[in-house]
């Protein structure tokens, strides 16, 4: 079994099911197989991939892109998922990090192609607008032999540090973790999925395409983002029942003034951490369970959820997933109890198998069989998790650990403030100090002094930041991520 004869025997039991909405168009399962096979064929025949070869794959989200993954994986070769967000320069890294001679690509992004073909010459292109003109025998083309040991998808990190680092996924990995997720969701053939965020990120790869075509559902892909209002419409409509979203997305759903009657019956927050006041406006206003999750690429990538049903604790991000094993360790490995910080690490079947051509970051990422996340948190006695900070942006002030998020949590409940995020500086005298950067929205006013009084009512004098950095917006990539290096930047000028 792999991920292109799981999606073909999931094809077989309803091929004329419709699989994808965008828009006003629909694509029954029968479709995209066809596709993808044409696709495969194409590959293998007229670019000359061979099994083991990486291909990479640079769209923003359109129809193409299912096709264009299930025929590469059908072709045997490494999908290798490109942020359409990034400049030549860095897409250019990926190629040559990779080894990748073949990018499928679409015309949106022709205005790249000048500056990866002169700085890789070999590369050769493949354009998605060119798959209608397919041949119709290539659609015979079998899918892949390939093993569940088999590397089926690179995905290279967001690089917020350094240069990114690609966790190798075997087609096991992603098998495992859809199947664990669908187990955790409750997801089911009748339910369709909101796809809103960007398919080349790890969890809309998995979650957003793998687990609803695998399952027999259906993917509602977003045509535009630019209108909260009209993507509503456009989900209602559809009637969507499971929506993954980032927490900015959310906080604009609950700010919206009209009454609305959502059709989800699930909706899920990831990739940054769900402020409690905006878990609690949606699910008043709404009355939907809005949950808080946990995952990273390098364990493809879901790890926690909070249940369905049962207890779901704000600020949590829940129990492992069914078959995934989740450990809070110190640095020396050692295993801590309920309440004790430490480094959140994970074990089964959904971890990468390392990182591509990098053995030395690769030994960094494991210890005793378990994969060191690289975020710190805890567990209370219930077996809940909880994250506090990123490893790296854990601050020392005079000794004592200091946990921005939880910095971060307090200077949200002040009034005015719309988001914040807390980095730490140097201090020649106690080794660093918080930072906070706050968004005030357009036409408000919050006085510094007032905040930090605020702050310092609740938490512990050496928590309270040093100073408030007023800005228009925070630095994000792609999916949400707020960039704290680019803070730090700033901070620092």
């Amino acid at each position: 079994m792999n991920l292109a004869t799981a999606f073909a025997a999931s094809v077989e039991r309803r091929p004329e099911k419709i699989a994808l909405y965008w828009g006003e168009s629909e694509f029954n399962y029968a479709t995209l197989l066809a596709q993808s096979r044409a696709v495969a064929a194409e590959l293998t025949g007229k670019f000359g991939v061979k099994p083991g070869d990486r291909v990479a794959l640079w769209l923003k989200n359109r129809p193409e892109f299912i096709p264009a993954v299930f025929g590469i994986l059908g072709a045997g070769a490494v999908l290798v998922p490109i942020n359409n967000f990034l400049k030549p320069d860095e897409a250019n890294y990926i190629l040559r990090d990779a080894g990748i001679d073949v990018l499928i690509s679409e015309d949106e992004l022709a205005a790249h192609t000048p500056a990866l073909s002169a700085a890789e010459p070999q590369l050769k292109i493949f354009k998605v607008e060119d798959f209608a003109t397919l041949h119709p025998s290539s659609i015979l083309h079998p899918p892949s032999s390939c093993s569940e040991k088999d590397l089926a998808v690179i995905i290279y990190t967001s690089g917020t540090t350094g240069r990114p680092k690609g966790a190798m996924l075997s087609h096991g990995n992603l098998l495992h973790n859809v199947e664990s997720c669908r187990i955790v969701l409750e997801t089911v053939d009748l339910d369709r999925m909101a796809v809103l965020l960007p398919l080349f990120h790890s969890y809309m790869l998995t979650v957003g395409m793998f687990l609803p075509l695998l399952v027999g559902g259906t993917m509602v892909l977003v045509k535009s983002l630019n209108q909260p209002r009209q993507v509503l419409q456009e989900l209602c409509a559809r009637q969507a029942t499971i929506l993954p979203a980032i927490p900015p997305f959310y906080r604009t759903l609950a700010g919206l003034p009209m009454p609305v009657k959502l059709p989800f019956r699930l909706c899920v927050s990831g990739s940054a951490p769900l402020p409690l006041q905006v878990l609690k406006d949606f699910e008043t206003k709404f009355g939907i369970p809005l949950i808080e999750g946990y995952g990273l690429s390098e364990a493809s990538p879901v790890v926690a959820k909070n249940p369905i049903h049962g207890v779901h604790k704000p600020g949590s991000v829940g129990l492992p997933i069914p078959h995934v094993e989740v450990s809070v360790q110190d640095d020396s490995g050692k295993m801590l109890g309920a309440g004790e910080v430490g480094e959140i690490c994970v074990r089964g079947g959904n971890v990468m198998l390392g990182y591509w051509n990098n053995p030395e970051e690769t030994a960094k990422a494991f210890r005793n069989g378990w994969l060191l996340t690289g975020d710190l948190g805890y567990r209370d006695a219930d077996g809940y998790y909880y994250i506090t900070d990123r490893k790296k942006d854990m601050l020392l002030v005079n000794g004592n650990n200091v946990y921005p998020r939880e910095i971060e949590e307090i200077i949200r409940q002040f009034p005015g403030v719309k988001e914040t995020a807390v980095i730490g500086v140097p201090d020649a005298r106690k080794g660093e100090q918080p930072v906070a950067f706050v968004v005030v929205p357009e036409g408000q006013m919050v006085e510094e002094t007032a905040l930090l009084q605020f702050v310092r009512s609740k938490l512990a004098d050496y928590k309270v930041p040093k100073r408030v950095i007023f800005v228009s917006a925070l630095p994000r990539n792609a999916t949400g991520k707020i960039l704290k290096t680019a803070l730090r930047g700033q901070s620092l000028a």
